[in-house]
């Protein structure tokens, strides 16, 4: 596909072949990921009441209390192409990093770009509608961009960091979910299997890129506006890896149903066709230990369940209009999830 110039045409360039991974399946896994951070305190040597979230958890942003009535909600967030064009790749970084901002319940209100370039190997005008797509993003979210910072790099990153700001007593938290609450999910699953198809065969899927650049802010709004205090993203560590994190915050078991949740037209099929990312089965290994399978949950609905998601939706602890249940929160059992 040729990428798109305002006031000139280069020839087609496969980012995604620049990369040795893709999006947020990029992420170091989660169960290393939680190794490396355990113990590590914040910032300050002394108790500071006014972090209200900090590493405690694993959300998705850090919210630091200013006054009674207003928290600054921090965050970034950056990876590797995803698609292989500049443009897209761009307004699909930008949405992911503004959906941490989101997912707790806030609005954003300035970003700073990171880029990452090879600057003698890819055109410079890419890197250019990289910062397009990252610029119309923050756009359409009335967030200020301003600069950032920027490094010779031998792969392409992109990606934000976002400060936002919410009320501290309807923040969207981790450990907020209760029993006997419903489970929702805002986006359909699927991403990770048709990027990994498209970096491989370079067949393009417009509805892949159309929900990884759609805002999660109308979600938000509407929990919010439900009353709910529980909710994530799910991105790199799958459905699963987000909800057994949820679940295990909240001190709950989260029963999913599989029959229930959303998928791509051509998810199936593509985990089927075997284009499964290493950091999918990894997501699936650091669960397992903690999940009761049903019969009827075969190998792939597993991956698929576990793919690593780009820019997912709002896993949401309660009930919003338009976004299918999927499951309920139940008191803890022995497993954290149970599935099927």
């Amino acid at each position: 596909m040729p990428v798109r110039l305002r006031d000139a045409q280069l020839p087609s360039v496969r980012l995604t072949q620049f990369a040795h991974g893709g999006g947020c399946a990029c992420k170091i896994p989660p169960g290393e990921l939680e190794a490396v951070v355990a113990g590590f305190a914040g910032g300050l040597p002394i108790e500071a009441p006014e972090l209200l979230v900090g590493l405690d958890f694993g959300d998705d942003a850090a919210a630091v209390r200013l006054d009674g009535d207003t928290a600054v909600i921090a965050t970034t967030d950056f990876f590797t192409p995803v698609v292989d064009d500049a443009y897209d790749f761009g307004r699909i970084a930008a949405t992911n990093a503004l959906s941490d901002i989101y997912a707790m319940g806030g609005t954003p209100l300035v970003a700073l770009n990171l880029l990452g370039w090879p600057r003698d190997v890819l055109p410079l005008e890419l890197a250019g509608e990289v910062l397009r797509g990252g610029a119309d993003i923050t756009r359409e979210a009335n967030c200020h961009l301003g600069g950032g910072h920027s490094i010779d790099d031998p792969e392409p990153k992109y990606g934000l960091a976002v400060t936002g700001v919410a009320d501290p007593e309807r923040l969207l938290r981790l450990e907020a979910g209760a029993a006997g609450v419903p489970i929702s999910l805002t986006k359909p699953l699927g991403v990770g299997v048709l990027n990994n198809r498209h970096k491989s065969t370079g067949e393009v899927f417009p509805q892949a890129i159309a929900t990884m650049t759609t805002l999660n802010r109308d979600a938000s709004r509407a929990a919010l506006a439900a009353g709910i205090r529980c909710a994530t993203d799910v991105t790199g560590f799958g459905l699963l890896g987000h909800l057994f994190k949820l679940a295990r915050a909240s001190g709950v078991t989260a029963r999913l149903d599989p029959a229930a949740v959303p998928f791509l037209d051509g998810a199936r099929q593509a985990a089927r066709d075997g284009f499964v990312s290493g950091g999918t089965r990894r997501n699936l290994d650091w669960v397992a230990p903690h999940t009761e399978f049903g019969a009827g949950v075969d190998e792939l609905d597993r991956l698929l369940l576990a793919d690593a998601q780009t820019s997912g939706g709002l896993l949401v602890a309660g009930e919003i209009p338009g976004a299918p249940v999927i499951g309920e929160l139940v008191p803890r059992t022995e497993h954290v999830l149970v599935v099927g």
